[in-house]
């Protein structure tokens, strides 16, 4: 039972942090716009830096020569979640079929992996895969999401220089060529620091934004909600422990596997619903659900995943 209840702690860990930021809000301590003007710092300062610090301190490529196949495995795993998400908006209310399907595909695929990974043995080293996995998640999502709304926008191919592309790449041209040796550690330590921001900072955006889409409550889609729960928390992670137990690859894969399937929609849905048109607080909806269900969902799962590779 380790593994569940490591699993519950961090996505409560989460959830609690969550809190400080809707506490922030209720509170009137700082304005509706102030975590608009975080999240640049969040997501373009502190993650990259978070990357940076973790690839260059943790990945030995002499130990892990097979790093490359990770972002292969991310492919494997963005295929299977899009069939799914397309056989689950079949059930989806048709005035928000383009909402669910969008919160739907796009996972929170770095925040809630890396709180989970920090907490269990040996989380530096599943860190460092998580950050090879998800190296085209970002640039994925900035360019596709649009193609679940009828905005006539084009792919921007510029988004693929996202900051933390740039510096995955980097740290890993570092390593390979040896040349790491000359970072001076006052500078490591430096984005080291800066990127331990980067979980807190994001769940106290969420938590905000949260609390103030719901101080504007119009409807209430509890239908919706529920069948949105079921597709995210228990059919995509059901399904992908059922793919795991055929295929069978290595723990570190499987557990990212796992738990890119089964974590809550990505922090920025509302955002980019609202951007296209679609209906921001039905997506808000879908993503707090998924959240709190999340608390006894993603330990289930990993629960179910260590019992099957220790049989």
């Amino acid at each position: 039972m380790d593994s569940f209840w490591i699993t519950f702690e961090a996505v409560a860990m989460l959830l609690c942090i969550g809190l400080i930021g809707a506490w922030m809000i209720r509170r009137r301590m700082v304005e509706e716009k102030f975590f608009s003007l975080l999240s640049p710092l969040a997501l373009e300062i502190a993650l990259p830096a978070l990357v940076f610090s973790n690839i260059i301190s943790n990945f030995n490529p002499a130990v892990k020569p097979d790093w490359w196949e990770l972002p292969l495995w991310w492919m494997f795993f963005t295929a299977i979640a899009f069939v799914l998400t397309m056989l689950c908006m079949l059930i989806a209310g048709k005035k928000l079929k383009r909402e669910f399907g969008a919160a739907l595909f796009y996972q929170n695929g770095i925040f809630f992996p890396l709180a989970i990974l920090a907490n269990i043995a040996g989380g530096s080293e599943y860190i460092v895969d998580l950050f090879f996995f998800v190296v085209f998640f970002t640039a994925f999502f900035f360019n596709t999401s649009f193609l679940f709304f009828k905005s006539g926008e084009k792919i921007n191919w510029k988004r693929i220089l996202h900051p933390v592309f740039i510096m995955t790449v980097a740290a890993v041209v570092i390593k390979l060529t040896g040349t790491h040796i000359y970072i001076p550690s006052f500078l490591l330590n430096s984005l080291s620091m800066i990127g331990a921001m980067t979980v807190p900072l994001l769940m106290i955006i969420l938590g905000g934004n949260i609390l103030v889409d719901f101080s504007r409550m119009g409807k209430l889609y509890i239908g919706e909600i529920i069948k949105f729960v079921v597709c995210k928390n228990i059919i995509f992670p059901v399904v992908m422990l059922a793919i795991i137990f055929f295929i069978r690859p290595s723990y570190n894969i499987a557990l990212l596997l796992l738990l890119q399937s089964a974590v809550p929609p990505i922090t920025a849905a509302p955002l980019i619903v609202e951007r296209y048109g679609g209906e921001r607080l039905a997506a808000n909806q879908f993503l707090f659900g998924s959240f709190v269900f999340s608390l006894i969902s993603i330990p289930v799962m990993l629960f179910a995943l260590d019992y099957m590779y220790n049989l």
